[in-house]
């Protein structure tokens, strides 16, 4: 095949993404929050069910619901490895099928050893399913379209998300293993990520790279890509600051109702929605660099205000005002690390961006834990964190006014 009709075959392949790609894709990528939410208001049960004859369960019923995450953190860089060899579409539909299997196998399992193993497994295909989406997208959309799914990517794993924490709550009133068997619904997308999907080969990604996205890059932009992996983590560790810690000051405050902690953290996540669909306008309006210094700022302020909090709403302002800043995390710092990567490497690429996002869900607790051990209590922990949340804001500040007066510059000297 000559230069123009591969060219050609580029630009055919590129009109074949619609709304039917991106609809499976964004219910493939909803996956990965299906994998915790269904099955966290289970955990008292759990540990009624297995505590008496299990002397671990401390220990291993919180890590059925954690255990996941760590398997994504270190199995996102092989399923990304993986996606470039092997093909994004064939790993994505065998990653599904294994998904749902393994997501309902603890259903029949009456062993909590055995259910931890069946959940680290089961995080193992969530790394595949949400890397290979991400790959997919970036794959099939270029400029502001890509940029455009990417948004919706993040909406959707949210209302996805609201919607089946719920629904698991209700399922688990009467069974801790109910919630376990709607991991089979997976099943029914994999007819549609057969039929609606497609894999463009290597040659023709990069000739679609190369003139529909012609600020693409020839090859990786590695010190962009670094940012973002440093940004989706350090993010992830102050996003996760919210939900764990913020029921421990709730209780020091007096307030052990369950239906008010859920409340909070309920206005987090509508917080965290309205941040993601704040985002295209906002990035538009300030820049990547920008929207990095808004969103660190905020999450500041939330934590800032969640440390002097006095009352049940002071915390759910502190709570809303956090929520927003990290619902512009992820698409905010995606994007960028989509735009640093070749069509060949994209898929190792975005697996380390995966792994990274995971890694920084698992350690926040663990930094918070080591900044008490210098900061003497929760409290002036959150403090310090907030401090380095609000002077990451006025790093990216400068790093944005910098960009701002360089551009300015070349349009001058181009006159």
């Amino acid at each position: 095949m000559n230069q123009s009709s591969s060219v050609s075959t580029a630009t055919t392949a590129s009109r074949q993404a619609s709304w039917r790609e991106g609809g499976v894709l964004m219910l493939g990528s909803s996956l990965t929050i299906m994998g915790a939410v269904m099955v966290t208001p289970i955990l008292p049960r759990l540990g009624a069910e297995f505590g008496p004859m299990e002397p671990r369960a401390d220990l291993l019923v919180p890590l059925a619901i954690t255990g996941p995450a760590l398997a994504i953190a270190v199995c996102a860089p092989l399923a990304g490895w993986l996606a470039d060899r092997v093909g994004r579409k064939a790993l994505l539909v065998i990653a599904t099928v294994l998904y749902a299997l393994l997501g309902a196998l603890p259903a029949m399992l009456d062993s909590l050893p055995s259910i931890v193993g069946a959940r680290l497994l089961f995080g193992c295909t969530e790394a595949a399913v949400m890397t290979c989406c991400a790959t997919l997208i970036a794959d099939y959309w270029q400029g502001e379209e890509r940029l455009r799914y990417v948004n919706r990517q993040v909406v959707t794993i949210g209302l996805v998300g609201a919607l089946f924490f719920v629904v698991g709550g209700v399922l688990g009133e009467h069974s801790w293993r109910a919630p376990f068997l709607l991991y089979l619904l997976p099943l029914l997308l994999v007819p549609a990520m057969m039929k609606v999907l497609w894999e463009p080969p290597v040659a023709t990604r990069q000739m679609v790279e190369q003139r529909v996205d012609e600020s693409g890059p020839a090859k990786v932009a590695v010190l962009q890509l670094l940012v973002g992996y440093l940004m989706i983590l350090g993010g992830m560790v102050l996003t996760f600051i919210m939900p764990i810690q913020a029921p421990t000051l709730l209780v020091s405050l007096g307030i052990t109702s369950s239906t008010m902690i859920g409340l909070a953290a309920g206005s987090s996540l509508l917080a965290t929605l309205g941040g993601s669909l704040m985002w295209p306008l906002l990035r538009r309006r300030f820049g990547i660099a920008g929207c990095n210094s808004l969103l660190l700022g905020l999450m500041g302020l939330g934590l800032w205000l969640l440390m002097r909090g006095q009352s049940y709403n002071e915390v759910l302002v502190a709570v809303f005002i956090q929520g927003l800043g990290a619902g512009l995390l992820v698409p905010n710092v995606m994007a960028p690390v989509m735009n640093a990567l070749t069509a060949s490497t994209r898929g190792r690429g975005m697996g380390g961006f995966t792994s990274c996002l995971y890694i920084g869900q698992f350690v926040s607790p663990l930094v918070v834990a080591l900044v008490i051990v210098f900061a003497g209590d929760l409290r002036h922990a959150i403090q310090w964190l907030a401090l380095a949340s609000f002077a990451l804001a006025l790093l990216w500040v400068v790093v944005g006014l910098r960009a701002r007066g360089q551009g300015q510059a070349r349009a001058v000297g181009s006159h």
